[in-house]
């Protein structure tokens, strides 16, 4: 029976005697009856304060058994394991969790020994912890950790809290509040992980979702050079090296955003301020939410493996002795190469070069001199190339040269392989040091041509191997071509090329004179055309020897030789009436134009025939003068504040603006011939006429047509506003004697 009831039964006892007693006074005495009233009154105050006692114990024994049922489900639902032990160690009571946790019955859990549900590695430690908190005395707490074992095997960590306790009867008892600390366990397993791959050879660094460091590891103050302190609460772009522009970050950032990480190699920078290659992976943290929390960055140094691997790479594609690519490299670049050609149209070439009596030298001088020979060999062939031309060492003293880019044209690309190969024969001609001695070879150089895929690359090298062979045979010291019939076409330029120096000294060049009209048909100038006297080949025009001029540089001695016969005819018209007030046009070539002294092998000219400047006319090309603008228009002012004039040449075919124009010094607009051609029928030709007329005028600058050749190409002309021509309709270039003679009759 609980204190309630028990306390509400003595009540009702005391009540029902001390009633009782009341009837039996109220007999004995036989009161009167207010006497009796009075005691009836307080009979009833006693009934109603009884049936109040009563009450208010019915209500607290309601509320005792609902503390009971509350302190039963806490006991039994609580999220941690209760339980009591035994003097004995064996469980007297376990709560519902307890049971669950155990994975156990709780009838088979009562009175069974607990050291059962210790993992057998710590059953002898909770033996000794049991026993010195049975033996205490002041009833402390005793806490612990322990790895327990379920009744199916599997293991679980648990934390406990024990106190030891004395029941009524003095018998001891051991109270323990346990719960399951696996996870925990596992969460410090895993920072203790974390916290060694943090501190590991890679360096890291963690940021938060602004980009602000806050926190980085040791290894990434070895690679840095910079400390903790002096990086967190900063932006990574501390880091940057500069090398790296604004798109390469923002597809780095994307990549971040879209895949949640970005790895690759960046060029970052030091403390110091050394900039060095690293590995870099960004990764991006998020919450379960998905929110983004940070971003944690591992870095790797890899300036030693970048240099290892590029010395691996140099050594598998370089030749050791003399640092050129090898044959492995060779026959990588030559497919590109030929696919290169193959988009372009553009030819490329190779060039087999091969030391003559090479194994003279060794046998004479020793191997350390053939490889010094063969070393400075390596590098005046390179010097003779372009960017982007490739020169590879074969072994022993074979070198092959491999040319792109060339002219889509056999002839122009045989030719300008040539002039490659002729600065390499020319370059190795100079004496080489070897042990303080100077000493001489000769090398002979076999070539072929290539384009698209027409031949493999083994033919190629056969192709090349031949023509070198070729020119050994031929004396050495030589360059041939694998095609007999270009080997003949660049023969018969480089017979042309020494007709032409010969030409130059015997004075074999004349001018012809073309002339030129204004509207009304009266001569107001010629233009001057240089033709070739050639002994065997008679009359050449400039066509057959002007480019391979300019090539070789002859344009400029050639073309001063016309600016001075152009001043003598100037002086000799400047005699007759009929001719002192005639222009004299005067082509003027790209090379000799940028020549540093030509404004003053013009002015020498004019001063040495003593003419009026003003009646020479110089005409450069629209592409002469913008190749430099700003050298053009000083070089151009220079000859004007002298008197020169400036016609510019073959107008139209270029891509002057309007703003460079603008800048020159000019008197004329030339329209070229080709849109005079078909004129007459062609809408788009007389379009453009109509454009230069109208441009010229705009400037205030006189223009001229060439190659008019009709009657209706001249109305058309005319109509338009061109009043100046040239052309066969008005006369064809011819000698002086017979210019002068047309002008007697015009």
């Amino acid at each position: 029976m609980s204190n309630a009831r028990y306390e509400q039964g003595q009540l009702r006892k005391e009540a029902e005697t001390q009633l009782a007693r009341s009837r039996m006074h109220l007999v004995q005495s036989q009161p009167g009856e207010d006497l009796l009233h009075e005691l009836l009154h307080e009979l009833q105050v006693h009934q109603i304060e009884l049936e109040m006692q009563n009450e208010e114990l019915r209500q607290s024994h309601i509320s005792l058994e609902e503390s009971r049922d509350r302190y039963v489900d806490l006991f039994e639902f609580a999220p941690i394991c209760y339980l009591s032990l035994t003097g004995d160690a064996m469980v007297s009571e376990i709560n519902l969790t307890g049971c669950i946790l155990l994975d156990v019955e709780r009838k088979q859990l009562i009175n069974r020994r607990f050291s059962k549900f210790f993992a057998p590695k710590d059953r002898d430690r909770w033996h000794r912890l049991f026993m010195n908190m049975m033996e205490q005395t002041n009833f402390e707490k005793q806490s612990f950790d322990s790895a327990m074992q379920r009744a199916d095997g599997s293991l679980f960590y648990a934390h406990f809290n024990c106190l030891r306790r004395e029941l009524v009867d003095a018998q001891p008892v051991l109270r323990i509040v346990l719960f399951d600390i696996s996870e925990r366990k596992l969460a410090e397993a895993k920072l203790r992980i974390a916290a060694t791959v943090f501190e590991s050879q890679e360096g890291m660094l963690v940021a938060d979702a602004n980009g602000v460091i806050t926190c980085v590891n040791a290894s990434f103050t070895n690679i840095t050079g910079y400390s903790a302190e002096e990086v967190i609460g900063k932006n990574p772009h501390i880091l940057s090296s500069g090398r790296h522009d604004k798109y390469f970050f923002t597809v780095m950032w994307d990549t971040i955003k879209r895949t949640g990480s970005w790895k690759g190699e960046i060029w970052n920078k030091r403390k110091n301020g050394a900039i060095y290659p690293e590995y870099l992976c960004i990764t991006a943290v998020k919450d379960l939410d998905g929110v983004l929390q940070n971003y944690v960055a591992t870095l790797t140094d890899i300036t030693m493996s970048r240099k290892a691997a590029e010395e691996i790479q140099h050594l598998a594609y370089y030749d050791p002795l003399t640092r050129l690519p090898n044959r492995r490299l060779l026959m990588d670049r030559l497919p590109l190469a030929m696919a290169s050609s193959s988009r372009t149209g553009k030819r490329g070439a190779l060039l087999f070069l091969d030391l003559d009596n090479f194994k003279t030298l060794n046998d004479t001088l020793g191997h350390s001199s053939g490889d010094s020979l063969l070393k400075q060999t390596a590098l005046r062939i390179e010097a003779c190339l372009r960017e982007g031309d490739t020169v590879a060492r074969l072994g022993g003293d074979e070198f092959i040269v491999m040319l792109e880019n060339l002219s889509d044209r056999p002839l122009e690309a045989a030719q300008q392989t040539e002039i490659v190969g002729k600065k390499i024969l020319g370059a190795l001609e100079q004496p080489f040091q070897l042990n303080a001695y100077d000493y001489r070879i000769t090398i002979s150089i076999g070539a072929t041509l290539f384009s698209a895929h027409q031949s493999s690359i083994d033919e190629l090298l056969k192709q090349a191997d031949i023509a070198m062979y070729q020119a050994k045979k031929s004396g050495r010291n030589l360059q041939r071509f694998f095609d007999p019939q270009m080997q003949s076409s660049i023969n018969a330029r480089a017979k042309l090329e020494e007709e032409l120096h010969a030409a130059i000294k015997a004075g074999q060049f004349k001018l012809y004179y073309q002339i030129q009209v204004n509207g009304e048909g009266t001569a107001v100038g010629a233009e001057a055309l240089i033709r070739w006297l050639h002994p065997q080949l008679g009359l050449t025009p400039p066509a057959c020897f002007i480019s391979l001029a300019e090539e070789t540089g002859l344009i400029v001695p050639i073309g001063n030789w016309v600016i001075d016969v152009a001043c003598g005819q100037l002086k000799a018209w400047a005699r007759n009436e009929l001719t002192q007030g005639l222009t004299l046009s005067v082509n003027v070539s790209a090379k000799q134009f940028h020549q540093t002294d030509f404004v003053a092998q013009v002015h020498s000219a004019v001063e040495r025939h003593a003419i009026n400047p003003m009646l020479l006319k110089l005409e450069p090309t629209e592409s002469v003068l913008l190749e430099n603008i700003e050298e053009t228009v000083a070089t151009m002012n220079a000859l004007k504040a002298i008197g020169i004039k400036f016609a510019l040449d073959d107008f139209g075919t270029g891509f002057s603006s309007l703003q460079y124009l603008k800048k020159l010094p000019l008197n004329q607009l030339k329209i070229d011939q080709s849109f005079v051609k078909d004129l007459a029928t062609d809408g788009s030709d007389q379009a453009m006429v109509r454009t230069i007329i109208a441009m010229a005028h705009s400037l205030n600058l006189e223009v001229i047509a060439e190659g008019v050749e009709t009657e209706e190409q001249r109305f058309l002309l005319q109509s338009n506003g061109c009043n100046h021509f040239q052309g066969y309709l008005f006369g064809r270039p011819i000698p002086i004697a017979e210019f002068e003679v047309l002008l007697n009759k015009t």
